[in-house]
């Protein structure tokens, strides 16, 4: 016979309703999940209006989605939660280049261009020349590599964002590195912008005396054959939001000089090296890096 429901054992009146014959990582996740949530209400004391309120948060959150705009991942963003599920999921040895969130805006297929090639299309923005190697762990450069790039424009806003009014594939690129490991390309000193925050996270932000700005940054995709995928960013290093980005994104490893240009071809240049971990390499622990730094 199972045991009814009561507040002292909620949470083993709902987990034994589970069958046995439950997928065992969707037993393990759903029975650690309702006894986190259990225990969250009864630490808080949750009362009946909050929850109400917190169910209606919800539901304006998954309306609020769409084929353009997904808000739940904003809601992950804002939280944390996305770029703890990054640090968890890519775990890397040191010296290998830091991961962080992914974000909304990449589109799959932009054009390779060749190298040294300029992205920035609506000629927008202040010129910058972006140039590093891609390396693996031992120094070695990584032939082949396709660096996809992509970034805001200069009024902070992605070429999605705004069809019709930026050209198609505005500030973003795939670059193939030969034998040397190079890539070299000219964009635009990226500029921090807002999340959209016209629904109910940017309301959740507004409650909680958060702004909604993330800091300047260049994406950039790096993906090679035997090496893990690589999604990082690199961000300008005198932005205002560096230390309080809202999607919790900046690591102090990704912050790329920019250097002014004295009558050079662009007005700025930024140089980052991008070091890779091969596939066959063993899962680092999480005390690791933290131990040998």
């Amino acid at each position: 016979m199972q045991r009814l429901f009561s507040e002292d054992g909620s949470v083993e009146a709902v987990n034994e309703r589970m069958v046995r014959s439950v997928n065992r990582r969707l037993a393990e996740i759903m029975a650690c999940l309702v006894g986190h949530l259990h225990a969250f209400a009864k630490e808080t004391q949750l009362t009946q209006g909050e929850w109400e309120t917190a169910i209606d948060f919800l539901t304006r959150t998954g309306q609020m989605c769409s084929g353009e705009r997904q808000e739940f991942i904003l809601l992950s963003d804002t939280l944390g939660f996305s770029m703890l599920v990054d640090a968890i999921n890519n775990r890397r040895p040191a010296g290998a280049t830091e991961s962080t969130v992914f974000g909304p805006f990449h589109v799959a297929g932009a054009p390779i261009r060749k190298m040294g090639d300029t992205i920035n299309l609506d000629g927008k923005g202040e010129s910058c020349l972006y140039e590093g190697r891609v390396l693996d762990l031992d120094g070695n450069p990584v032939a082949g590599a396709h660096v996809d790039v992509w970034s805001d424009n200069a009024e902070g806003f992605y070429d999605v964002q705004q069809p019709g009014i930026q050209p198609r594939w505005n500030n973003r690129g795939i670059f193939v590195t030969g034998q040397d490991g190079a890539y070299r390309f000219v964009g635009i000193k990226p500029v921090s912008y807002p999340i959209p925050n016209d629904g109910p996270v940017g309301q959740m932000l507004g409650q909680l005396g958060r702004h909604a700005y993330r800091p300047a940054h260049m994406h950039f995709l790096v993906t090679a054959h035997s090496y893990q995928r690589l999604v990082t960013h690199t961000f300008v290093g005198d932005d205002p939001y560096l230390d309080s980005d809202t999607v919790f994104g900046v690591k102090e490893t990704l912050v790329a000089p920019f250097e002014r240009v004295e009558g050079g071809p662009t007005l700025w240049r930024s140089q980052f090296d991008f070091v890779l971990v091969d596939r066959q390499q063993p899962p680092v622990h999480p005390c690791a890096n933290a131990a040998s730094r």
